[in-house]
């Protein structure tokens, strides 16, 4: 199976997909971009079809308005991670729900977006050389919460500090990786064949 993948989870997929599993990532930029990736998406999907190879897409829906399920329902048999945002993978659909529900204005990271967050929010969006942008573009937000897969300090501290810098509360929720080894049909087949 190959598995075409966003950039921000390449760690994760590593620490979840066994190594002979082939996986090709988009750049993590396309967060700020999501009207790109099913343009980025389509060759790779049409080059795996003509090889007639099974496909899994690590993308949830990442803000293309239904668009990726647009294009994958051309393509059956290919699936995606389930939900809106891999912040929803990786919490599980309950805490996600929760913690939206409780402060719909809240900024999600995880650790790659937390540890990236100055190349991919505050160079990525501008906000380097415009300051000023950051009330337009976060003036609904009330807090960020950091999903975290790990538990080093220095992901919590990039958290910490982006919050910091956006000018909003800051909460931890370590959430670990099991929710993305469970939406990953590669990841699944895996254990049960390492428990076998």
């Amino acid at each position: 199976m190959l598995v075409i993948a966003c950039g921000a989870l390449a760690g994760e997929l590593r620490a979840v997909l066994p190594a002979a599993v082939d996986v090709t990532y988009l750049p993590a930029h396309l967060h700020n971009r999501p009207e790109r990736i099913v343009p980025s998406l389509t060759p790779l999907l049409a080059e795996a079809g003509a090889a007639d190879r099974p496909v899994f897409v690590a993308y949830a829906d990442c803000g293309t308005g239904g668009r990726l399920d647009a294009l994958l329902a051309d393509h059956p048999g290919v699936h995606r991670l389930p939900g809106a945002h891999c912040y929803e993978v990786f919490a599980g659909r309950e805490l996600f729900a929760q913690l939206s529900d409780d402060e719909p204005g809240t900024f999600f990271l995880t650790d790659f977006l937390a540890r990236h967050f100055d190349a991919l929010v505050w160079q990525g969006l501008g906000l380097a050389r415009h300051p000023e942008l950051r009330p337009m573009y976060f003036a609904n937000y009330r807090r960020v919460v950091l999903l975290s897969q790990s538990t080093g300090d220095d992901v919590i501290e990039a958290g910490r500090r982006a919050a910091q810098l956006l000018g909003l509360s800051f909460e931890h929720r370590h959430v670990g990786r099991a929710g993305l080894a469970d939406a990953v049909p590669v990841a699944i087949d895996a254990r049960v064949t390492a428990v076998a």
